[in-house]
């Protein structure tokens, strides 16, 4: 008979004695996270973003399904910013439980030698480094907690080569990485990290940004054909998000999810 392995890493958080930080968390997949989070009892959540008109509308949306929502305003590409936001949901949330980084960028897919090199630097800036940044800046706070959850959004992307995304498709592979990582070093402290990779998701701002026109439209066109079970929804990502943050996943870590209706096996 084998022993069972005895830990002192308390047991996962239930999502009603959770807070949650979602950076990104005024539109999209990050909205429909913090909400879909609120209705499944998580009490205090702090959003972050750059327009303050819009995180005032998104913190009322999330406050009517009985969380008590904050706006933060930061942006996560810098470093210093990224230590401050964390500072602060830090103080109204009384620690962070659970931390999402679901960030947009000023990217559109378009074939590598059609972009200029000086773009480069911008674009993997956008992409790359808010995730890294904001889990430099919570994950101090977990290990002294010896709890905690950290969600990161790439894409298919990373995980598939496809024309017109070589420097989506880095970056994206470079999030995924960072967050499996993650998982194997801070595992010791109670700390679970994984990753969610959508191809397309109908109803957010990006995904009509990128599907209106050109050759990402092109692109995500015929992307959409493939999901013969449907293109996802923001609200489709969130579900699974919420498993993740929640106790049943409490032995999940490390992992790429997709969520994509079929378009790929990925």
């Amino acid at each position: 008979m084998t022993d069972t392995p005895t830990t002192d890493i308390p047991a996962p958080k239930d999502l009603d004695a959770s807070t949650a930080l979602i950076v990104g968390g005024t539109a999209g997949i990050g909205l429909a996270t913090a909400r879909a989070l609120a209705a499944a009892g998580v009490p205090r959540i702090a959003i972050v973003g750059r327009n303050a008109e819009r995180g005032q509308l998104a913190t009322k949306s999330i406050a009517e399904l009985g969380a008590a929502a904050h706006f933060i305003t930061g942006d996560a590409t810098d470093p210093a910013s990224a230590a401050t936001v964390a500072a602060e949901a830090d103080q109204i949330l009384s620690g962070i439980d659970i931390m999402m980084c679901s960030t947009a960028a000023d990217v559109r897919p378009e074939l590598f030698i059609n972009i200029p090199t000086a773009d480069i630097g911008r674009m993997l800036t956008q992409l790359v480094l808010p995730s890294m940044h904001m889990a430099g800046a919570v994950l101090p706070g977990m290990r002294s907690r010896r709890g905690g959850v950290v969600v990161n959004v790439a894409s298919d992307a990373g995980k598939t080569a496809t024309p017109g995304e070589a420097i989506i498709g880095a970056a994206k592979a470079a999030i995924m990485m960072f967050t499996r990582t993650i998982a194997i070093e801070e595992k010791r402290y109670g700390i679970r990290a994984n990753v969610l990779t959508p191809s397309l998701v109908y109803g957010t701002a990006s995904t009509e940004r990128i599907t209106a026109d050109g050759f990402s439209g092109k692109l995500f066109a015929r992307a959409a054909q493939q999901a013969q079970l449907g293109v996802p929804t923001a609200d489709d990502i969130a579900a699974l998000a919420v498993f993740l943050c929640s106790p049943a996943a409490g032995r999940l870590t490390g992992q790429a999810i997709s969520v994509n209706g079929g378009i790929s096996a990925a």
